[in-house]
């Protein structure tokens, strides 16, 4: 039998992120959940619009006004990287749940791959509103 040394033993320590050489898998795991929390608050926005849109025309000018600002079309753009960047995780992870995509570079090329899409889909598609938005 073994012998067992004397006294306890020392607590095994939890890994910290500042230990913990960043990869592009754990970024993309990050942002998946902020861009979790930011959709719900982006939805928040979206019921903001409807309920201004209930209200009559005077509150629905106003909140369209602040929309319409500087900072209103960027948290909007963020918003909209935030859904695509879900949606995309979510693939992944789909695909994940198949049984694939876990080797190195297949996991670290869809990470990739799930933040240029929501950046490329995001410009395209406020190009898209922008140029058929009346001036």
């Amino acid at each position: 039998m073994a012998e067992a040394a004397p006294g306890a033993r020392p607590r095994p320590l939890s890994p910290h992120l500042m230990h913990w050489r960043w990869h592009i898998t754990m970024a993309a795991s990050i942002l998946t959940r902020v861009t979790g929390v930011g959709s719900y608050i982006g939805l928040l926005l979206v019921a903001g619009w409807a309920l201004a849109l209930a209200s009559g025309r005077d509150a629905y000018e106003a909140y369209m006004g602040l929309l319409g600002s500087i900072p209103g079309q960027v948290v909007l753009f963020g918003f909209t990287v935030a859904v695509f960047f879900h949606l995309a995780a979510g693939l992944r992870h789909l695909i994940w749940d198949l049984g694939k995509g876990y080797q190195l570079r297949t996991a670290d090329a869809s990470a990739w791959a799930a933040i240029i899409f929501s950046v490329v889909v995001s410009l395209a598609l406020w190009a898209v509103f922008l140029m058929g938005a009346p001036q």
